[in-house]
Order: C-alpha cells, then structure tokens, then sequence
C-alpha cells in the first residue's frame, strides 16, 4: 500500500530537515490562529458587546473584554425588545421553510436521479439555469404571486418561496447518483414501488446528504433578511434578522448586540450537534475545497 505522505507539496525528506520542519510548524501555527480569528472573532466580539455597557462600546470599542461584565443586558434584551418573541417568529419560519427545501430537494433529486424520467435531462437543465438568475431579479414577480394568492403576511409566503433552491436539489441528486443502482433495481424485483423505494431505500442511506441540506436550509432561513421584510408586513411576525435593525434605531446599542447573540448561538449549536453528519455529506458530494 502506497504512502500518501509523499505525495504532498513537500515531500519526505524536505520534511527532516529542522529548518524546513519549523517552517511547516509556524506555518500551520499562523493558518489554524488565522482561521481562528476569523471564525471566532465576530462571535467573541458579539459576546463582548452584549455584556458591555453603551458608553464602554462608544469609548473603546476594540476593547477584548468588557471591564463590568453586564448580564443583565441578555435578560433586558429579552423583555424589553422581546427578543424571544421574535426568536419564535424566526424558529416558525425557519422551520416550515427547512421542511419545504428538504421535502422539494429529497423529492426532485429522487425523481431526477432513479426515477429518470424521458425529459429528465431538460429538466436538470432547466433547474440548473436558476442558479445563475439573482435572486433580486425575480422579487417583484414573486411577491405578486404571493399577493394574487393571498398569502402576504402569512407564513406560507416564506415557506414555499423557500421550495424553489436548486442548488439543494443538485447536491442531493449527486448523492443519489452516487448511490448504487443495484439496490434499485433489487427492490423493484421484490415489488417496491416508487414510494417504497423513496421511503426504505434511499431515505435511510441518505442521512448525510440530509444533513448538510438541512444545515444549510437553517442556514438560509435564519439569515433571510429582504425577503421576510416583503413578505410579511406585520412588524410583530417578522423575523429576529428584519427586528433587529428595525429595534436598533431606538433601543440600546448593548441591548441591540445582546438581540444578535441570541440569534446567533441557536445556529452554531445545530452545526455542532450536526457536525459529524454534515462533514461526512460534504465528502459525499464533492463540496470540499
């Protein structure tokens, strides 16, 4: 069996060497805190400004740490911009919307990938032309869709816009064609049907693929500001990412920030839970770098 550590940008003897092997040590030192500071700073500096006071963050806002830790700031945050009630809103729409892209994702992918049907080609065609159409382009046509069928200010105005993500369908299609056709083919001659076939077969080998389009349907969902903002015009249903700015103009800056950790920590705690599902999906279908 051959080694693949030869088979890198620095080979094997390179790396005996002490003053190359310090160089990949340091190296990797300054890559891993890079990537550190980036990933982590915007979420440290968040925490900090939730648990400052308003004229500390006017005063030194590149400070680390506050120096008077303040949690009652999180708990104001709560009662006095109703953080949680909007938190509701965003967890509602969130949900209906990760339920519809999965459901259209799952559904489309199966169709286009075992079932195959005569004009299946065009149809992936079609699908994948919608990537390259901004999304901004086709609001004003979406949002009368949803006016002439009456769902403005209803959750379903966000929901079922949310179907239509191509990119999900794509993905979950090459993982499907990845799958191996004779366990079709194999249930078929037992006499599985289609919805069979969906539900026992591909469904329970496809927990991966599940998961990274689950993460990023959340994902999408939980940051989806204009859209939202348009569709709904009820101040008291919109989501935390259309309240937030809207409270900033009025309450305190600290309070705001506070607002942001809260919506912040429910998505890094799904991808941590997740973590070994979405990694694991994502070497499934050829997403890595």
């Amino acid at each position: 069996m051959s080694d693949d550590r030869g088979r890198g940008i620095v080979s094997d003897l390179d790396r005996r060497r002490p003053a190359m092997r310090w160089s990949l040590r340091l190296t990797q030192g300054v890559l891993l805190l890079a990537t550190l500071v980036v990933g982590l700073g915007p979420i440290l500096w968040t925490a900090k400004g939730a648990l400052s006071s308003t004229q500390e963050l006017l005063r030194e806002p590149l400070r680390l740490w506050p120096s008077d830790v303040r949690w009652e700031n999180l708990a104001a945050a709560w009662t006095e911009l109703r953080v949680g009630h909007y938190l509701l809103n965003t967890v509602v729409l969130v949900g209906g919307s990760w339920f519809v892209q999965l459901f259209v994702a799952a559904t489309g992918a199966f169709a286009l990938s075992v079932l195959r049907p005569r004009f299946g080609r065009l149809i992936y065609g079609a699908v994948l032309v919608t990537l390259f159409v901004p999304s901004t382009v086709s609001l004003v046509a979406l949002y009368l869709t949803v006016l002439d069928l009456s769902l403005v200010d209803t959750p379903w105005a966000v929901w079922l816009p949310a179907g239509a993500h191509a990119f999900n369908v794509l993905i979950m299609k090459q993982f499907f064609d990845a799958l191996p056709r004779e366990l079709y083919q194999a249930a078929q001659v037992d006499g599985a049907g289609p919805f069979r076939l969906f539900w026992q077969i591909v469904l329970p080998m496809s927990r991966p693929i599940l998961a990274v389009v689950s993460l990023l349907a959340v994902m999408d969902a939980w940051k989806d500001f204009l859209w939202p903002m348009v569709a709904i015009s009820d101040a008291e249903a919109h989501p935390l990412a259309v309240a937030l700015p809207r409270l900033a103009e009025t309450a305190e800056q600290n309070q705001v920030i506070a607002g942001m950790l809260v919506a912040i920590v429910p998505p890094v705690l799904l991808f941590l839970v997740f973590q070994r599902h979405i990694i694991r999906g994502i070497g499934f279908t050829g997403l890595k770098g």
